[in-house]
């Protein structure tokens, strides 16, 4: 049985999500909340995959028409630059927010890892999920 035209799904390109991702981006941060992690860096690795609103339009081909994931990188690097923070969440949370900035970010996933804590474990850390208050 064929469901009523008009319950079938038609796209929308408005309500169109396009993900902005970086993967395995590797940089030396001061964090931890622990007394012989002070003052000393440590490598973490950032993953982020971020949920972008498309608009009615297809965009142009300037980096203006998209979200740049230069600038985005950037930003994670102003973030860890600001100096020490005991938590992986609170970088989270930090970048999280550089993210979000851009309104057209409807959501950020943030994975932050500290890759030096035990000699016999990859990685240890969080990820979170953030979404925009713009609507």
């Amino acid at each position: 049985m064929n469901p009523p035209e008009i319950l079938k799904p038609k796209p929308i390109a408005e309500a169109g999500i396009r993900h902005v991702f970086v993967r395995d981006f590797v940089l030396p941060a001061h964090i931890g909340g622990h007394g012989h992690e002070k003052g000393k860096q440590q490598r973490v690795r950032v993953n982020l995959d971020l949920a972008v609103l498309e608009g009615a339009a297809a965009p142009g081909d300037t980096l203006g028409d998209v979200v740049c994931y230069e600038e985005i990188v950037d930003g994670v690097r102003a973030v860890v630059d600001e100096g020490h923070v005991n938590l992986v969440e609170t970088l989270a949370e930090r970048i999280a927010a550089v993210c979000l900035s851009d309104p057209r970010v409807r959501m950020a996933r943030v994975r932050v890892e500290k890759l030096d804590v035990f000699a016999d474990v990859g990685a240890v850390g969080v990820e979170i999920e953030r979404r925009s208050v713009f609507h």
